[in-house]
C-alpha cells in the first residue's frame, strides 16, 4: 500500500459509516410511515404523521448522496492504487527497453542470489557496454541512438536464459544475472560468446546501417561476491579489463584487475594535480641526418617527474589522460615548455610534436596550437607536428582542416608510425605531408627479419616517388644505422644516438655542440616552488 492509502482511506470509512446509521435510520423510521400508512389505507387510524414522512424522504436522500459519494471514494482509492502500482512499475523499469533498472536490478537479483545460495547454484553478472555507441548518436542523432538500443536489449533478451534478468544501468550500460552450476561455468561462457559475436555485426535501425561492439565483464557470486552490490562491481571491473584490452570482447573477474584499477586511479588522481603544477615536463628525442651524422632536431617526449615515484614513462600515464580528456591540457603544457626551452637553439634545429588522436576531435586544436608559438616566440616553420594513420580515421574532413591551418603558418606535418595502420596511400594523398615516419617495430628487426627490412625498403622508396622525407624510428646500433642509410632513408633517431634527454640535459649537449644562439629564454610559466627547487 502507498502512503497515500491511509489518508485516501479515511474519509471512505467516514462516508461509508455515515450510509449504514443513514440506512438504520431509515429501517426505523420507515417501518413506522408504513404502519402510518396501511393503518390510514385500512381506515384504522388517522394520517401519517407529516414530520416522519419528510424526515423518510430526507432520510432517503441522504442514504442516495452517501452512497454515491461513497462509490467515487472507492473508485477514488482504486485510482490511486494503480496509479501507485504504474509509479511503482516505472520507478523500476526502464522506459526505452522495459528492462530493469539500477535499483530493482539490486532487488530482484538479491532475491535470485537468495534462491540460488538455496539451491546449491551460482549467480553470474555479466557487465555490458557498448563500444562507438556515442558516435552512433554524434553522427545520426538520439533518436537512432534509441532505436539501435532498443534493438540490443531484444538480441540480449534473445541471446540469454529466459530465466535472466536483464538491466539497463543508463546510457549504454546494460547488465544480465543468470542462476548457473558452479561446475559448469562453460554456459556463462557461451552466452557471452553469443553476445559479444552477435553485437559485432551490423545492427539496422531507422535506416540507418550500424556498427558497434562491446565490451563485457562477467563476477560470479560463488568467487568472493557475496552480494549484488559485489557483483555489479566486480563485473565493471572486468568490463573495463575487456576494454582496455582491446575492446569487443569478454573477461572474468580476476583480483588481480581491482589492483590494477586501482593503482590507475591514484596515477589519474596525481595527473590531474601534475599536469597544473608542472610536473609533466618535456624529454628530447635526437633525429639525426643519417647521411651526415649531423643533428638536424629534436622529438618532443612527455615524461612525468613524479614527487614521490620518480621517473614515470609516457605509457603509464598518456592513456590516462586520453581517456579522461586530460590530453588537450598535458599537450599544450608540454608544448609551451619545449618551445620556451628551444628559442635560442640554432634555427636550423626543428622540433617536432606527437598529437594524440583525440586532440584530433577539436576543431580549434590548429588555433591552440599557433596561439602558443605566438605566445612563446617560437617560429612556426621548425614545428613540425606528427600524426598517426589511425587518428585520420574517426574524422578526416576535420584532420584535413586542422592541417590546412597549421600548414598556412608554416608548420610542416609528419604522418607517423607508417606500416602500421592501413598504410593508405589516400592518406598520404588526402593531407599535406611533408614527411613520412617508420614505426621501431619494422626498424629494431631490419637486419633479422626478410619481412621487416622488405617493408622499410617499401617505404623508403615510397617516399622517394612522392618526394617525401623518411625518418626511420628505433635505431638501436651502427648496424642498423648503416643499412637505413645504404637505403636512402633521411633520417633516423633512437637511442643509438642517445636516451631522451631533459631540457637541462639537451641544453647542455647543444652547448657542447656551439647550437645555442647566446639568448636566453625568457621564462614562459611560472613553476610550483618545488619543481624550482628541483630544476636548480
Amino acid at each position: 500500500m502507498t502512503s497515500d492509502g491511509p489518508d485516501a482511506e479515511a474519509p471512505a470509512r467516514v462516508t461509508g459509516a455515515i450510509s449504514v446509521a443513514a440506512i438504520l435510520l431509515f429501517v426505523g423510521i420507515a417501518s413506522t410511515v408504513l404502519s402510518q400508512l396501511v393503518g390510514q389505507y385500512l381506515g384504522t387510524r388517522e394520517a401519517a404523521d407529516e414530520m416522519l414522512v419528510i424526515a423518510l424522504l430526507l432520510n432517503t436522500a441522504l442514504i442516495l448522496i452517501g452512497w454515491r459519494r461513497h462509490t467515487g471514494l472507492v473508485g477514488q482509492v482504486r485510482g490511486h492504487a494503480e496509479a501507485a502500482a504504474r509509479a511503482r512499475a516505472l520507478a523500476a523499469r526502464d522506459p526505452l527497453t522495459g528492462f530493469h533498472n539500477r535499483r530493482s536490478l539490486a532487488d530482484e537479483g538479491g532475491a535470485m542470489l537468495t534462491n540460488a545460495e538455496r539451491r546449491h547454484k551460482a549467480v553470474a553478472l555479466l557487465a555490458l557496454d557498448l563500444d562507438h555507441f556515442k558516435s552512433v548518436n554524434d553522427m545520426h542523432g538520439h533518436a537512432v541512438g534509441d532505436a539501435l538500443l532498443r534493438l540490443v536489449a531484444q538480441e540480449m533478451e534473445a541471446i540469454s536464459p529466459t530465466s535472466a534478468l536483464h538491466a539497463r544501468l543508463g546510457g549504454d550500460e546494460f547488465a544480465i544475472t543468470m542462476v548457473f552450476d558452479p561446475s559448469a561455468p562453460d554456459v556463462v561462457d557461451r552466452v557471452a560468446e553469443r553476445l559479444v559475436a552477435r553485437l559485432s555485426q551490423p545492427f539496422e535501425a531507422e535506416g540507418q546501417t550500424l556498427h558497434i561492439s562491446c565490451s563485457l565483464g562477467i563476477a560470479r557470486s560463488d568467487f568472493g561476491s557475496h552480494s549484488i552490490e559485489a557483483l555489479m562491481r566486480a563485473g565493471d571491473i572486468a568490463m573495463y579489463a575487456a576494454k582496455k584490452s582491446g575492446r569487443n570482447r569478454f573477461a572474468w573477474f580476476d583480483p588481480s584487475m581491482e589492483r590494477d584499477l586501482k593503482a590507475r586511479n591514484e596515477l589519474e588522481q596525481g595527473l590531474r594535480i601534475a599536469i597544473p603544477g608542472g610536473q609533466i615536463v618535456p624529454y628530447f628525442e635526437q633525429q639525426v641526418d643519417l647521411a651526415e651524422g649531423r643533428l638536424t632536431g629534436l622529438e618532443v617526449l612527455a615524461r612525468w617527474e613524479h614527487p614521490t615515484r620518480g621517473l614515470i614513462g609516457p605509457d603509464r600515464f598518456i592513456p590516462i589522460a586520453e581517456e579522461t580528456g586530460m590530453i588537450a591540457e598535458l599537450s599544450l603544457s608540454i608544448m609551451r615548455q619545449a618551445f620556451t626551452a628551444a628559442r635560442d637553439w640554432d634555427p636550423g634545429l626543428t622540433l617536432s610534436v606527437n598529437i594524440s588522436p583525440w586532440q584530433l576531435r577539436d576543431a580549434w586544436l590548429a588555433q591552440k596550437i599557433i596561439k602558443t608559438l605566438t605566445e612563446t616566440g617560437f617560429p612556426a616553420s621548425r614545428l613540425e607536428i606528427e600524426i598517426t594513420e589511425s587518428a585520420l580515421f574517426d574524422n578526416l574532413a576535420l584532420a584535413q582542416s586542422i592541417a590546412g591551418s597549421l600548414k598556412n603558418q608554416g608548420v610542416k606535418l609528419a604522418l607517423d608510425d607508417f606500416g602500421t595502420g592501413y598504410s593508405s596511400l589516400a592518406h598520404l594523398r588526402a593531407l599535406p605531408f611533408d614527411r613520412i615516419k617508420i614505426d621501431k617495430s619494422f626498424v629494431t628487426s631490419i637486419n633479422e627479419a626478410p619481412d621487416s627490412a622488405a617493408i622499410v625498403t617499401a617505404i623508403v622508396r615510397l617516399g622517394e616517388s612522392l618526394n617525401l622525407p623518411v625518418t626511420a624510428e628505433g635505431i638501436e646500433d651502427e648496424t642498423i644505422a648503416a643499412r637505413l642509410a645504404a637505403m636512402g632513408c633521411a633520417k633516423g633517431q633512437g637511442w643509438y644516438y642517445g636516451k631522451p634527454l631533459s631540457t637541462i640535459g639537451v641544453r647542455k649537449l647543444l652547448a657542447e655542440r656551439h647550437l645555442i644562439t647566446g639568448i636566453e629564454p625568457e621564462p614562459a610559466i611560472v613553476l610550483p616552488i618545488t619543481s624550482r627547487r628541483r630544476a636548480g
